[in-house]
């Protein structure tokens, strides 16, 4: 038998305890069909993952997007919807599906996993820059609308109300801010997932004049000494290619890659 590598230990738990059910746990509505769990969220958003697809070959794969559309746009309260791809699945023809039904493509992503305590380290920050949590409605906000910024896309009001109601849950669920002199220049949350070891670090975004100033890290220390409070040994993460090497140089380890499929109304 080969010998089994840290990537290979990272992506069973990835695959065995951040899939399903702990993806779609904070869902208005969940239902499955075959292997899909499709979710639905407040603001119109509508969600597609599943452990694998049980062998189904490409003619299957087709009718279970053609079925996903179809839910989706039957429901006229349905905004966009997302069908999350893994590039290790077994998934014959699922591009071609998936255009074909009109869900486009966003940027792959790496999905990155590693022990917390690799990324508590003390970093030092300009002068002006300060790293906090927040909880106040205005300030949680004015972060997710830079998050929507940087990442290119509308500013989202539904995005910050799902985000509020996150926090107010009182789950472990933080948001994060770095600020230069009142001014918000990166942000992320943290979220435990229960009844696992991780905790994800997630929207990670930082305004491109302040990048390479060692912000984002700092950032990401402080969330994973909150992880480890919480309890959580492993942090994953989807990362685009700003973070990724932040994290690799941490000890991370790019176990795969996600990419969203986006429909819209």
């Amino acid at each position: 038998m080969g010998t089994v590598t840290e990537r290979d230990r990272f992506l069973q738990a990835y695959d065995d305890e951040l899939r399903t059910d702990a993806e779609v746990r904070t869902a208005d509505t969940v239902e499955r069909h075959g292997p899909l769990v499709v979710a639905t969220y407040a603001g119109g958003r509508g969600f597609v993952t599943y452990r694998d697809l049980g062998g189904a070959d490409a003619a299957r794969v087709a009718e279970l997007v053609g079925w996903a559309r179809r839910r989706f746009e039957s429901d006229p309260a349905i905004v966009e919807a997302e069908w999350k791809s893994r590039g290790h699945d077994l998934a014959p023809g699922l591009h071609e599906a998936l255009v074909a039904s009109g869900f486009a493509p966003d940027a792959p992503e790496s999905i990155m996993i590693g022990e917390a305590e690799r990324l508590v380290v003390d970093v030092e920050l300009p002068d002006d820059v300060v790293v906090r949590r927040i909880t106040d409605e205005a300030e949680v906000r004015a972060a997710s609308a830079m998050q929507d910024e940087v990442f290119g896309g509308p500013i989202s009001k539904a995005r910050a109300d799902d985000l509020l109601a996150r926090l107010a849950r009182g789950d472990g669920t933080e948001q994060w801010i770095a600020e230069a002199d009142g001014v918000i220049v990166s942000a992320g949350r943290l979220e435990p997932v229960p009844g696992t070891r991780f905790a994800g670090i997630w929207g990670g975004a930082t305004r491109p004049e302040w990048r390479g100033r060692g912000i984002y890290r700092a950032l990401t220390a402080r969330r994973a000494r909150s992880a480890l409070a919480q309890g959580k040994t492993l942090i994953n993460s989807d990362s685009t290619e700003f973070s990724r090497p932040i994290l690799e140089r941490s000890g991370f380890v790019k176990v795969s890659t996600t990419t969203p499929y986006v429909w819209h109304r």
